[in-house]
């Protein structure tokens, strides 16, 4: 089967391992997904099978995601999350109202450095590889971009809060900022993407669902998206069978044609990513 899942991933589980479950489930011969999530880290998580992975450079990168997640004050680990080994700690616990007073500062464009437990390249390696080599670099701040940062309140020792943002941005060096910024320090524990691609979490399904429905003998065509989901800003090219075939095998077609990217179709449905320059079509990505 080809398609996309829209996965609720669910904790304590990589990012990688829900996409061979999927792909075990739906018998495809690949895989790939669409932002990583960690580990430690549930929600939003698009997956895609088969063919439509050939399309994963297509989908939309710019675009808003949107997070819960909480963080205890008190100490630091050197993930930044709930899963590493406490590096620091202090007695500083602020305040509602100090908290919510320096939100303020993390609104617009700034400057974050990942985690050092990430998968940023330094010096051509995962940043997380080295660390867990022993070695300790500086990774160089990156320019992101924060639309929204609430805070929703402390429930027992953990401090809730939202954020919209740009594709980028490591809400587990968010927490670090937001503490140090108090005088303290903090560590994640909990992050749950609700929003990314233009898809909530309402429309995402769960694993265990569907893994039940699998060994229940269930039909799990309903949940698979069909391989165009997501590409809604391309537009569309429909071509005749002989200029399709003509496509299919790298054959430039001609025509009034507006230049950028194109759908292109034919009687059967998708058959590829175009480009046209010039009112020329070409071949960029052939899916069947």
């Amino acid at each position: 089967m080809d398609g996309w899942i829209i996965l609720d991933k669910p904790e304590n589980i990589s990012s990688r391992a829900c996409g061979a479950r999927c792909m075990r489930m739906f018998d495809a011969p690949t895989f790939g997904h669409i932002g990583t999530l960690d580990p430690m880290a549930s929600g939003l998580l698009p997956i895609a099978l088969g063919a439509a992975t050939r399309v994963i450079p297509f989908m939309q990168t710019e675009c808003v995601k949107e997070y819960l997640f909480s963080m205890q004050f008190g100490f630091e680990t050197d993930t930044l999350d709930i899963t590493g080994a406490i590096t620091k700690r202090n007695d500083i616990i602020p305040g509602a109202d100090a908290v919510t007073a320096v939100l303020s500062q993390f609104i617009g464009d700034i400057d974050q450095v990942p985690p050092m437990y990430s998968a940023v390249h330094v010096g051509g390696v995962r940043a997380h590889k080295l660390a867990r080599a022993g070695r300790v670099v500086d990774i160089p701040p990156r320019r992101v971009h924060i639309y929204a940062l609430e805070f929703l309140g402390a429930r027992g020792a953990s401090y809730h809060f939202r954020v919209r943002c740009t594709a980028g941005t490591y809400v587990r060096s968010l927490g670090r900022d937001i503490a140090n910024a108090c005088g303290a320090l903090a560590t994640v524990d909990m992050i749950r993407r609700v929003e990314t691609n233009g898809l909530h979490i309402k429309n995402a399904v769960k694993l265990d669902f569907l893994e039940n429905l699998f060994h229940n003998g269930g039909d799990l065509q309903e949940y698979l998206q069909p391989i165009d989901f997501g590409l809604g800003d391309i537009p569309v090219l429909n071509l005749n069978d002989k200029d399709a075939d003509f496509y299919k095998h790298g054959g430039f077609i001609g025509g009034a044609y507006a230049d950028g990217l194109a759908r292109v179709y034919d009687d059967a449905g998708l058959i590829g990513i175009g480009v046209v320059s010039d009112g020329i079509l070409r071949p960029k990505r052939t899916i069947k």
